[in-house]
């Protein structure tokens, strides 16, 4: 059986500043992952092949990112019935707003989960998807778990070092 894995597709190659933030996260948690550049109005077909080949191999989500029309996430759900994350680049003269609206504003039957505008959405996408491989993995789950822990207690800390209590 092949291993679980997150798909991350990205309009272009400008948006993978942004969308190193969901790799980071990924890496972090020890999720296998890809990263592809393909577009839902450039490269339509390599879209649908590239999202039907990871899904045969063992693609368990799919974040995909663009901005402007940003209808790579709406191309990409048409195509698996995998979880589809959609991140909006903060792009264009609108500096995202209709990428999150293109993102969020999905027929009924086609869902695709949006996060915020750019570098946080990214991070959430990625902290999203382990969730979601979480609900089948107690070790993942665990992870989860003590990063959480962690980063409250890192604001403790802060707040000790502060003398806020």
């Amino acid at each position: 059986m092949t291993e679980p894995f997150v798909a991350i597709l990205m309009g272009s190659d400008s948006d993978l500043p942004v969308m190193q933030a969901t790799i980071d996260v990924l890496k972090q948690f020890d999720v296998a992952h890809e990263v592809r550049i393909t577009s839902a109005h450039r490269t339509p077909v390599d879209t649908k092949n590239y999202v039907q080949d990871a899904e045969q191999r063992g693609c368990r989500v799919f974040i995909a990112a663009a901005g402007m029309a940003a209808h790579l996430a709406g191309a990409v759900a048409s195509q698996t019935l995998r979880p589809v994350i959609g991140v909006p680049i903060d792009a264009g003269p609108l500096q995202g707003f209709d990428a999150l609206l293109s993102t969020a504003q999905m027929p009924g039957g086609i869902p695709v989960a949006s996060v915020a505008i750019g570098k946080a959405g990214a991070k959430n996408a990625a902290y999203l998807a382990v969730q979601i491989l979480a609900a089948g993995d107690d070790s993942l789950h665990q992870k989860l778990i003590d990063e959480r822990e962690a980063n409250a207690e890192a604001i403790r800390q802060k707040n000790k070092d502060l003398n806020l209590i």
